[in-house]
Order: structure tokens, then C-alpha cells, then sequence
């Protein structure tokens, strides 16, 4: 670590909700500090993991939900019609 390193944690500590931070880190983790990463926090790393997962990153809950599995469904109908030669 270095005085940059903590300059800059100070910019962007000033901006970003701390769960944020503790998830930003474990995408830029290596497998030793994500390993350690996930032992302390280990709810983080599930919604981590779930939103990774996630059409969008949005869960069950999340306002954007809804929006993008209805437009994940309007994507569907139309691959489907436009394979099978069928409208909508």
C-alpha cells in the first residue's frame, strides 16, 4: 500500500456507500483476499453473487424487477415468433 492507495480510498470513501465499497472490492480481489473478503462479509458476497447472477443485476424487490423481466419476456415472444415464422 502506498500514500496514493490512501488518497484515493479517501475519494472515493467520500462518495460511495460502504457496502459498495466492500463489493467493489471483491470484484478487484484476487482469490486470496476474496477468500478473506467473503469470510468477513459473507451476506455481501451472497447479494454479490445473486445480482452477478441477475438479469441486470436486479433482484426480486428491486423496482428495476419487474421492468427487466417483462422486457426479458418481450425478447423471448419475439425470438420465438421470429423463428417459428409467427407474429406476437
Amino acid at each position: 500500500m502506498s500514500l496514493y492507495d490512501y488518497e484515493v480510498s479517501r475519494t472515493i470513501g467520500a462518495e460511495a456507500p460502504f457496502y459498495a465499497l466492500i463489493m467493489a472490492a471483491m470484484h478487484r480481489a484476487d482469490t486470496a483476499n476474496l477468500a478473506m473478503l467473503q469470510d468477513a462479509w459473507p451476506e455481501v458476497w451472497a447479494e454479490l453473487d445473486a445480482r452477478y447472477n441477475a438479469a441486470g443485476g436486479a433482484l426480486p424487490g428491486d423496482r428495476e424487477y419487474d421492468a427487466i423481466q417483462e422486457a426479458k419476456q418481450r425478447w423471448i415472444d419475439q425470438a420465438l415468433a421470429e423463428t417459428t415464422g409467427e407474429g406476437p
